[in-house]
C-alpha cells in the first residue's frame, strides 16, 4: 500500500526524535536533511541502474548521461551504509565525500561532519539509518512531487524546532503562496530567481503552482537563487534536486557578490520573476558599493543607510527584472517588506524613483505576527517593469491586516485560504472595495510626498456601529424605571428600621 503524505511526514519527523538531545535543535537539519537526500538518490539510482544494466549491460550501466540524478559510486549504496555497525560516523562522511567526488555539481552540498558530533554515536546513527531504511524513496514508490512536499514539510518542521532563528531560512507557506500568486502569469521557458533564497521555498512553490494550478510542466522553467549562509544554501540545492527542478543555487551575499551576471560580467542576469523575503533592515556593505559596477544603487545620489539595507535589496531586485525594451518582455517581483519601507521619511527619494518609473503595481498590507522571527507587520511590494496600459500611473493598495484575512494560531497568525483568495481577486480585478482595497493615481501619491502608507489611501479604521436612537432611549427608560423601583423598596426598608 503506497504511503500517504501524512505517513511520509510522520516517518521523516521521527528522525528528529532519534537524535534529540544528542545535538542542538538548530543542527537537526544539518544531519538529517542530507541523509534523507542520500537515501532518495540511492533508491532512485538503484532502480535506474537495474534498468540500465538490462538495456546496456553492466559495462555501460554506470555512465552518467544515462541518469537523471547523481550517480552513486560503487560501495556506497544505501544498503552498504546500512551494513556498517562500527564507526558509522566515518562511513557516512566517506559516503558523502565519494558521492561529491563522483558528481562535482554536488560540491559544497554536504557540510555536516558526523564525526564532529560526539553524541551521535554508532547506536544513534545506526538507528537513524535503520529508520530511514523502512521505506523506499525512489520515484516509483514516492512520486517526486510528494517527496518534495514532504521534504519541505521537514524543513518547516526544523524551522519550528529552532524557533526564532528558524525564520531566517523559512518563509511560512501562506506568504510564499501569496507572493507567487501576485506574479502568476507563468509560461514555459520562464526564469525565476530569489536573491535571498533561504531553503528555496519561493522557488519550490512557483514550480508547484505552475504544475498544479496552471497545468504546466515545471521542468520547462529555470530556478535560481543565492544564499549567504552556506548550510542553508546546501538545503536549497538539495530541495531543488529532490523536486527534480532545473536550476542553480549560489552562495555569498547577493548585494556584495552577486553571482548571476551576463557572460562578460558587466550586467546582472535579468529574470522573468523575482520572489524574495530578504532580511529586514539588515546591515549592508554601503561603503564598498558606492561605485557599484552594475549600477544598482542609482535611484538617488544618497545610498540607503548602512544599518538599513531594505532599499538596497529592493534596488538590486528591480535591476534583476527583465525590461521590455531590452529583453522583449518585462519582469515582475513580489517582495516581502517591513512596513517602514512604505513611509520612512528619508527613504521617500527611493519611493519617488520607483513610482515615477512606473514600476510599482501594488502594495499589500499583511497582519502582524506572521513570522517566527519577528512580530512586526509586513507587506508585499509588487513591482512590474511592463505594467498593462490600463494600470499605468496607478498603484493598487490592499489592506489585508483585518481579522477577516487571517486566523490566530498558538504562536503566530496565518492568512486563511479565503483571505488569500480575497487579496488575489481584488488585485486581478484592480478592484476598489471599501476598507479593503483602492486603486490610487500617481498624482494623489505625489501629493502625499510619495508616502505609500496604506492608511493614507484605504480607510483602515474599524467602522462604528450604527446607533438606533429609539431603541437606546427605550433601554434608558427601562433602566430608569428599574432604578425608581429599587429606590422605593430601599426607602421602605429604611423607614421600617427607623433610619431617616
Amino acid at each position: 500500500m503506497p504511503l500517504s503524505l501524512e505517513d511520509l511526514d510522520s516517518h521523516l519527523f521521527k528522525c528528529a526524535d532519534i537524535i534529540r538531545d544528542a545535538v542542538d535543535p538548530t543542527d537537526y537539519k544539518e544531519y538529517i536533511l542530507p541523509l534523507v537526500y542520500y537515501k532518495t538518490i540511492s533508491d532512485e539510482f538503484e532502480k535506474q541502474y537495474a534498468e540500465n544494466v538490462e538495456e546496456y549491460g553492466e559495462d555501460l550501466a554506470r555512465q552518467q548521461n544515462l541518469y537523471s540524478i547523481p550517480v552513486v559510486p560503487e560501495g556506497y549504496l544505501w544498503s552498504d551504509l546500512r551494513a556498517v555497525s562500527d564507526n558509522v560516523d566515518q562511513a557516512l562522511n566517506e559516503a558523502f565525500d565519494a558521492l561529491t567526488e563522483e558528481n562535482p555539481e554536488l560540491q559544497g552540498l554536504f557540510r555536516a561532519d558526523y564525526i564532529d558530533a560526539d553524541a551521535l554515536n554508532d547506536d544513534r546513527l545506526g538507528k537513524l539509518v535503520e529508520h530511514l531504511s523502512k521505506h523506499d524513496l525512489d520515484r516509483d514508490s514516492i512520486p517526486p512531487d510528494m517527496l518534495g512536499e514532504a521534504y519541505m514539510d521537514l524543513v518547516r518542521h526544523f524551522a519550528e524546532e529552532e524557533g526564532k532563528s528558524g525564520g531566517q531560512f523559512f518563509t511560512p507557506p501562506h506568504i510564499v503562496n501569496l507572493c507567487v500568486r501576485l506574479v502568476d502569469e507563468f509560461e514555459d521557458g520562464m526564469t525565476f530567481h530569489d536573491p535571498t533564497v533561504g531553503s528555496g521555498g519561493m522557488l519550490i512553490e512557483a514550480a508547484r503552482y505552475y504544475r498544479e494550478e496552471q497545468g504546466g510542466d515545471p521542468s520547462k522553467l529555470t530556478f535560481t537563487g543565492q544564499e549567504i549562509n552556506p548550510d542553508i544554501a546546501a538545503i536549497a540545492k538539495m530541495n531543488l534536486s529532490i523536486h527534480g527542478l532545473n536550476g542553480e543555487i549560489e552562495r555569498e551575499d547577493s548585494l556584495s557578490n552577486p553571482a548571476f551576471t551576463n557572460e562578460d560580467e558587466q550586467e546582472l542576469t535579468r529574470f522573468d520573476r523575482v520572489l524574495a523575503n530578504f532580511p529586514f533592515s539588515a546591515d549592508w556593505a554601503k561603503d564598498d558599493l558606492q561605485d557599484d559596477p552594475y549600477g544598482r544603487f542609482d535611484w538617488h545620489e544618497k545610498l540607503p543607510r548602512a544599518d538599513r539595507g531594505d532599499y538596497a535589496f529592493i534596488m538590486h531586485m528591480a535591476k534583476q527584472l527583465k525590461r521590455p525594451e531590452e529583453d522583449g518582455s518585462g519582469g515582475k517581483a513580489a517582495i516581502v517588506i517591513p512596513h517602514g519601507v512604505l513611509f520612512r521619511k528619508h527613504e521617500s527619494r527611493y519611493r519617488e524613483y520607483m513610482l515615477e518609473e512606473n514600476m510599482v503595481e501594488a502594495v499589500v498590507g499583511l497582519p502582524e505576527n506572521l513570522f517566527q522571527n519577528n512580530s512586526i507587520p509586513s507587506a508585499v511590494l509588487v513591482l512590474n517593469t511592463d505594467k498593462p496600459a490600463e494600470r499605468e500611473g496607478e498603484v493598487q493598495f490592499i489592506h489585508a491586516a483585518d481579522e477577516a484575512f487571517y486566523e490566530e494560531l498558538s504562536n503566530q497568525n496565518e492568512l486563511t485560504e479565503d483571505g488569500l483568495n480575497h487579496i488575489i481577486e481584488n488585485f486581478r480585478g484592480w478592484t476598489t472595495e471599501e476598507r479593503v482595497s483602492r486603486t490610487v493615481s500617481l498624482d494623489e501619491i505625489r501629493e502625499n510626498d510619495y508616502n505609500l502608507n496604506i492608511a493614507l489611501y484605504v480607510d483602515t479604521t474599524e467602522p462604528e456601529e450604527d446607533i438606533d436612537v429609539t431603541e437606546e432611549l427605550a433601554k434608558l427608560r427601562e433602566l430608569q424605571a428599574e432604578r425608581d423601583e429599587i429606590e422605593a423598596t430601599m426607602s421602605e426598608h429604611m423607614e421600617a428600621l427607623n433610619y431617616e
